[in-house]
């Protein structure tokens, strides 16, 4: 944590210069004496550890506390350095860089293995030198400044979390309410100023920004922080974001209040700062707390523990104990005062375990100055103090503050913080955050044995209750009452002026696009003071691009007209939602259609005719084997019966078939394609109808293919970003394309041609399409497809909250129908133009539309002949035992007929029964029946006849 430095501007050189004259000052604190060995072990007796920090404050009245109790459990614990006394040596650094500076020099005379501090950022740059110098590591507890991990302090270690990782929580959180911009309030130091340089690189990476820095120097006064707050309060952005030291960071929340910055519409968030503060008072005072109220601040997480219960519990008796006022409140710095002792212990046990020793060396750079009066030779070099580092470095044991673990960069792994609500009862925790999953509602400790998971959908807090006790997030910028009004570039039109133009009316223009940007501006929820301001000279449209450029370069906050969102464009400003669709189309003469003696084939495509005629022969193939056998119009010789199938087949066309249907199986078969048939007719009549009534116009030229395959100039609106397209992206030769100035040079151009020294077509966006074809009284079309799909909107500077809330109101119109009223207002035309040339294929049937249709009749058909099949098979089984001994007896008369294939027989026998008539077929089935009953009877009265017979024999 950063404190205050009192003297300031002083060069390294000049630091230490001072420091080592007047090292004459008497040591003061505990711990004087000599490093000695215990006799009876290789172990030393007692080792000496340095605390440096500041007594007087909220952080270091709580770890002074916290210092003395770890002493204590360190040395009562027999499991631990195991005789080996750890003494502490305190110096107070008093809230300065200068004290802080000389206590740490005179630490390092009690030949201490490490020392613990300091609390202050900017005395932690100034002794790490010293640390570097003598060897000796240096274990703050809380100075956090993300810097003082650099490989420039490879000595300085931070046993408490790196500000880097506060930044990126606070980050976060103006990501998680989609703010864009925030102001820094921060006190001027290494502490303050590092901080935020911190927080700005990450915002950049989340598209947020400091709008602005306000810092103020370490001790200002009451007055200063109130003309800074005031400066403040004029700026847009409404997220304050303050990084100051917790002893008078609460000065500027009463001056914020008096200057009415406490009320609703305003953000502040308060770094770790402000929770060491409120924990160290006890109790809280409730006319404070109505002070912050809405605040939302930070606090280093350390999971909940029974070992942390029981330390809390004993912070009472250790106030006792020390004599100390009843106001030291515990705060999360003094558990991590606690953990850097046991910290130190541990590794010292873990050192001497290794066989390792304590040992001191004078600095050969100091012996050169023992012709000066400062007395330098106490100062000595930790012999093993980097291997001692490492050892730190390596530790993994579970402390106060949660797993003691150090990664790469020397930083404590799993870095997490608790989101605080300020509330006129206190405060209370709407979430946590963690580098592994970001907010969160539960403990960051349950969620490490889980996957990383960041994305925005993951991210949970509770409700906040922000300044003046609303719940809804604040949008957080406003237009400050002494601001200046919106300044608005319209494009100053020569042609097509019913989108943006110049009037005489208030607003100086008007147009489609200034109303849909007017009506927008009126469903804000806060006024938007404005002013548009041309541009261009009014001879020739002017160049968007450039028009674009003026505003990233903010000498127009926003751009309102005809703009077109390209890809390029978005790299410098932000649009918002689009309010027309456009696009880019070809547009040329046309010519009517010469009428072909072939129209009447159009109506379908070449597998229609081809699936349709099939489907006529195959339905009359069906129809003939259903009515075969019924049906005397179906016999007789074979051409006759295949001209039958031909003529009932295409006569079923016009409904005109003169055989009538005696089968029930045909009846339904001819039923169901007679509707099939019924649907093609209707299909093609209302083809070839739309075919030869549908003006059919012709283009030579087919669409921006043809165009980029010739060599033909093509026409383009000056001022748009067809030419770029065109250049850039199709690959046209410039020499090509001729800009246009307005409507009547492109009735010109296109009228005269390439030949009259004209254009081929002209490229430009649909909106003035329709508009020139309108004009034109239609005599032009668009060819091909529309080409480029894109939209106009209005343009902000990058970052701009107004792009959002813009949107937003753009997206509200539409669904409210006013954006089709203005449309209405200003583009309905008097000759509505079809855009495109019709194409005959457009009417033309295929396949496609009808194969539900013939799937339907594919079935019927099988379903018909399944059936027809299966009688017949029936008929011929029982027919087929009678024939079989009518063969059998032949065969045994000739006596040669033992050679035929029976299957052959079978199979003719098949056929015969196949083309006989139903009626014969029945004949023979009911004789059959006779025959089968007579020789059933007969052969029963043999039976009774032998019956008869054998008792007669027997007698």
């Amino acid at each position: 944590m950063g404190f205050f430095v009192k003297k300031r501007g002083v060069s390294m050189g000049l630091m230490f210069l001072c420091v080592f004259a007047l090292w004459v000052l008497q040591i003061q604190g505990a711990g004087r004496e000599s490093f000695s060995r215990n006799s009876s072990s290789s172990l030393p007796s007692s080792v000496n550890v340095g605390a440096l920090f500041t007594y007087d404050s909220f952080i270091g009245r709580a770890a002074k506390l916290a210092f003395v109790a770890a002493i204590e459990d360190v040395n009562v614990d027999q499991s631990i350095l195991r005789g080996t006394k750890l003494n502490i040596v305190f110096q107070d650094a008093n809230c300065s860089g200068f004290v802080g500076t000389m206590g740490a020099l005179q630490l390092m005379e009690n030949k201490v293995v490490a020392a613990i501090g300091p609390q202050s950022s900017g005395i932690g740059h100034i002794i790490s030198h010293v640390a570097n110098e003598l060897h000796v590591p240096f274990l703050s507890f809380a100075a956090t400044d993300p810097t003082l991990s650099s490989l420039q302090y490879p000595y300085f270690l931070r046993t408490t979390q790196n500000d880097y990782f506060q930044m990126n929580a606070i980050a976060d959180f103006v990501s998680y309410f989609r703010w864009r911009e925030v102001v820094a309030i921060f006190v001027d130091d290494e502490y303050g100023r590092n901080g935020i340089s911190v927080l700005g690189d990450v915002l950049a990476k989340k598209r947020a920004k400091i709008s602005y820095k306000a810092a103020f120097s370490p001790g200002a006064d009451n007055s200063s922080i109130s003309d800074l707050l005031a400066s403040v309060n004029l700026m847009e952005s409404r997220i304050f974001v303050v990084h100051v030291n917790p002893d008078s960071g609460l000065n500027i929340f009463s001056v914020a209040k008096s200057l009415g910055m406490m009320g609703s519409g305003y953000v502040w968030i308060a770094t770790d700062w402000l929770l060491t503060a409120l924990d160290s008072m006890e109790p809280l005072d409730p006319k404070g707390m109505d002070l912050l109220q809405g605040v939302v601040a930070f606090r280093h997480y350390t999971p909940e523990s029974d070992n942390k219960k029981r330390f809390k519990a004993r912070w009472k008796n250790l106030r006792s104990k020390e004599s100390l006022k009843s106001d030291v409140g515990f705060n999360s710095y003094a558990l991590y005062a606690y953990d850097s002792v046991w910290l130190v212990a541990h590794a010292l046990d873990v050192f001497f375990s290794l066989g390792n020793t304590v040992t001191f060396s004078n600095d050969p750079n100091l012996r050169n100055t023992n012709n000066s009066n400062i007395k330098l030779s106490k100062l000595n070099i930790f012999n093993e103090g980097e291997r001692f580092l490492q050892v730190m470095l390596e530790m993994n044991y579970t402390g106060l503050t949660g797993q003691i673990e150090f990664n790469s960069e020397k930083n404590r792994i799993n870095p997490a913080y608790d989101i605080l609500n300020i509330k006129s009862t206190g405060p209370q925790r709407v979430g946590y955050w963690s580098n592994h999953t970001g907010f969160s509602v539960v403990p960051p400790e349950t969620l490490y044995s889980k996957p990383s998971n960041t994305s925005a959908k993951n991210q949970r807090l509770n409700e906040i209750i922000w300044p003046g006790e609303i719940i809804k997030p604040p949008r957080g910028w406003v237009f400050p009452d002494n601001g200046q009004p919106l300044k608005i570039g319209v494009p100053n039109r020569v042609s097509y002026k019913n989108y943006a133009s110049k009037d005489k009316n208030p607003l100086g223009v008007k147009g489609y696009c200034i109303d849909i940007f007017e009506a927008a501006v009126q469903l804000l929820p806060y006024p938007v003071p404005r002013t548009y301001i041309l541009y261009g000279d009014g001879k020739k449209n002017p160049s968007y691009d450039n028009l674009i450029s003026e505003v990233a370069a903010n000498s127009f906050d926003a751009a309102v007209g005809d703009v077109t969102i390209i890809t390029n464009r978005t790299k410098f400003v932000d649009f918002t939602q689009p309010f027309i669709e456009s696009g880019l189309v070809v547009v040329a003469p046309v010519k009517g259609a010469k009428s072909s003696p072939w129209s009447f084939l159009k109506p379908f495509t070449i597998e229609m005719w081809a699936v349709t005629g099939a489907l006529f022969l195959f339905v009359g193939a069906v129809i003939w084997i259903l009515e075969h056998r019924f049906n005397e119009e179906f016999r007789g010789p074979p051409r006759r019966q295949i001209i039958t199938v031909f003529w009932f087949s295409f006569s079923t066309m016009f409904f005109s078939h003169r055989e009538n249907t005696v089968s029930t199986l045909g009846r339904f078969v001819l039923l169901v394609w007679l509707f099939v048939v019924l649907i093609i007719n209707s299909s093609y009549t209302a083809s070839l109808t739309s075919i030869l009534t549908v003006q059919q116009l012709t283009s030579r030229i087919e669409g921006m293919d043809t165009l980029i395959a010739s060599n033909e100039p093509i026409g383009v609106q000056d001022g748009t970003f067809a030419w770029k397209y065109l250049v850039n992206e199709l690959n046209i030769a410039p020499s090509r394309i001729i800009p246009l100035r307005d409507e009547e040079e492109y009735l010109s151009a296109l009228q005269r041609g390439p030949r009259g020294g004209g254009v081929a077509a002209i490229v430009d966006e649909l909106p003035y399409i329709k508009a020139l074809l309108s004009n034109s009284n239609c005599k032009f079309r668009t060819v091909g497809q529309e080409f480029t799909r894109t939209g106009w909107g209005f343009a902000f500077q990058r970052d701009s909250p107004l792009a959002v809330d813009m949107s937003t109101a753009i997206l509200q119109l539409a669904e409210e129908g006013k954006l089709e009223k203005i449309r209405k207002k200003w583009l309905t035309y008097d000759h509505e133009c079809t855009m495109q040339i019709s194409d005959t294929e457009n009417y033309q049937i295929s396949v496609q539309s009808f194969w539900g249709l013939f799937l339907i009749c594919g079935i019927v058909w099988f379903i018909a002949l399944t059936l027809f099949c299966w009688k017949v098979f029936w008929q011929y089984q029982r027919l087929r035992p009678e024939e079989s001994d009518e063969v059998r007896a032949r065969s045994e008369e000739a006596g040669s007929s033992r050679g035929k294939s029976l299957r052959t027989v079978s199979f003719k026998d098949l056929i015969k029964v196949v083309d006989k008539r139903e009626a014969e077929v029945k004949e023979m089935l009911k004789e059959k029946s006779s025959k089968k009953l007579k020789a059933g009877q007969s052969s029963g009265e043999n039976s009774q006849s032998k019956d008869h017979e054998t008792p007669r024999l027997d007698r």
